[in-house]
């Protein structure tokens, strides 16, 4: 399957939760099957979409292969920030 490419900054763990559904449904994945490929049980990908201040970085590059989706990280425009960042 394949989507036009999209990049979404996130500032809270709140929001990488979402991501982490979103992106799993737009794929019709279910819980199960990402678990499968990210190697935790269902019950754990359910719980990590909502609290995914625990996921572990390993985790984290598991499940975003599963997805095919990238992570990058950069350094934060500070001229516009918001100081209400969870993280």
């Amino acid at each position: 399957m394949s989507f036009a490419p999209t990049s979404q900054l996130l500032l809270t763990a709140s929001q990488l939760g979402q991501l982490l559904v979103s992106t799993r449904k737009r794929h019709k994945l279910t819980q199960a099957a990402v678990a499968t490929r990210v190697g935790l049980s269902q019950n754990r990908i359910s719980y990590l979409e909502n609290h995914a201040d625990e996921i572990s970085v390993k985790q984290l590059l598991s499940w975003c292969s599963a997805l095919e989706l990238e992570l990058h990280l950069g350094e934060r425009d500070t001229s516009t920030a918001s100081s209400s960042a969870e993280w």
